[in-house]
């Protein structure tokens, strides 16, 4: 007789049975057994759902908002998108004990294993903390005999195999019947833990660096904004105490107090001014992608940096942001490179600097300024003219001085991460297939081996 307890853990997936058919992935994952490639020995192809139990998702109503805004994260599309291979502990939404209990959504345990199945396939994300996904998850609960970590590990390296799984003429998706039907190959427990104790501590490294990264950003923007826009060391003189942090030498370069100007009250002998007494921006360069070739110059875009050319189009420092389908983003370069046509890039430092340029640009709001239809466009003769103060040169030098020194570390902890990105991703398939092996290896011995 099945008790109630157990009902509540039963696979709630749907009722199509697994795909009969066989659809091999590229190391160590395959819609049915696998004909073409035999494991190792001590390793084993086996039935995903005979060491971890599979669940779907839901989203609760739409149509009554009490249904949202509570205690319960709710895992969308987005986070696994923006946090592919990582566990999460917070979403962009949350659910409550109301909307599940009026969905098929369920709360699942801390170190579910989630994939998006549809719209994105193939994004993989572990569960920090109980949590209830969307529709668009296929999720798995790891038994005794699979470490979490490892099934993650095998799903990410398998990311690009996941649409040779996937079906549809609108959206490809991937169905549960071929979900039912995954085998992974696996090896020991123990070697399975071996196995993800050397890959999650180069993806904890990562994630270090990418922290210290944020916090050294968050110091040199807090420091900009307390000397330009806040002007607590001034308004600390005015108060007869000494600037926080500060040195003599650079306390002396502002004012005891303030003046009145069109701007509100300002520090006393600032001038007001435009923005394009600071600086001058200057549209993109075109670069079509047949010409592309890959360099030592990184490419920027609206969004961001997209690749390498062997050519530089700009000297660094620079400062990028967009001109063109996305506005808002700004970028930061210390090195030379080649602003492409979607972006405003700044081809000349009047009384700016680039670090001082990069959080001044980071300010504005780009959307007031949108002079699209269709597609979001920045006219940069829109911006020039805006109204600003004008901070001695002497302050901006300064801030620069103290501000570059923080973005070369950031330049050079990014070097570090891409390293550790590049061989973590050469260990993964290897470890993952077997190929590369584990059993009775130290951690380090792997790492030196890999590299």
């Amino acid at each position: 007789m099945t008790s109630e307890n157990d009902d509540k853990q039963k696979t709630k997936t749907g009722g199509r049975p697994a795909s009969t058919g066989v659809i091999e992935g590229r190391y160590a994952l395959s819609v049915g057994m696998p004909s073409n490639q035999k494991p190792i020995e001590g390793w084993e192809w086996t039935l995903l759902s005979s060491v971890a139990r599979l669940e779907s998702g839901h989203t609760p109503s739409r149509k009554y908002p009490e249904y949202w805004g509570g205690d319960i994260p709710w895992v969308g599309i987005r986070d696994a998108t923006g946090n592919h291979g990582l566990t999460i502990n917070k979403t962009l939404q949350y659910t409550n004990a109301l909307g599940i209990e009026n969905s098929s959504a369920r709360i699942l345990p801390k170190n579910t294993v989630c994939l998006s199945r549809t719209a994105s396939v193939g994004y993989v994300v572990v569960m920090g903390c109980p949590m209830a996904t969307s529709q668009d998850f296929v999720n798995w609960i790891c038994s005794a005999k699979l470490d979490y970590r490892y099934l993650k590990y095998i799903l990410c390296s398998e990311h690009d195999s996941m649409l040779r799984f996937a079906s549809g003429t609108t959206h490809q998706t991937i169905y549960f019947p071929e979900a039912k039907a995954f085998h992974v190959l696996l090896p020991s427990i123990q070697e399975q833990r071996r196995i993800a104790d050397v890959l999650q501590s180069l993806d904890d490294r990562i994630a270090l660096i990418h922290e210290t990264n944020a916090t050294l950003e968050a110091i040199a923007r807090s420091v900009f904004k307390s000397w330009f826009v806040d002007y607590d060391p001034v308004r600390n003189k005015a108060e007869g105490c000494r600037p926080e942090g500060m040195d003599d030498t650079i306390a002396a370069l502002f004012p005891n107090c303030f003046q009145e100007s069109d701007l509100g009250l300002i520090p006393k002998g600032w001038l007001i001014g435009e923005l394009q007494d600071l600086l001058v921006l200057q549209r993109g360069f075109d670069l079509p992608a047949s010409e592309r070739i890959v360099g030592d110059y990184p490419l920027i875009a609206a969004s961001g940096p997209t690749g390498t050319h062997h050519v530089a189009m700009a000297k660094g420092p620079g400062v990028v942001t967009g001109r063109s389908g996305v506005l808002g983003k700004v970028f930061l370069t210390l090195e030379d490179y080649w602003p492409l046509n979607t972006t405003l890039w700044v081809k000349k430092f009047k009384r700016a600097s680039p670090c001082f340029a990069y959080e001044l640009l980071r300010l504005l709001d780009f959307s007031s300024f949108n002079a699209g239809s269709a597609v979001p466009t920045l006219n940069r003769n829109h911006i020039h003219g805006l109204k600003y103060v004008l901070p001695p040169l002497e302050l901006v030098q300064a801030y620069e001085h103290m501000a570059r020194a923080i973005h070369l570390r950031i330049l050079e902890n990014n070097r570090q991460a891409q390293t550790l990105t590049q061989l973590r991703d050469n260990l993964l398939p290897r470890l993952i297939s077997g190929q590369l092996r584990m059993a009775g290896t130290a951690n380090d011995d792997i790492l030196s081996e890999a590299i």
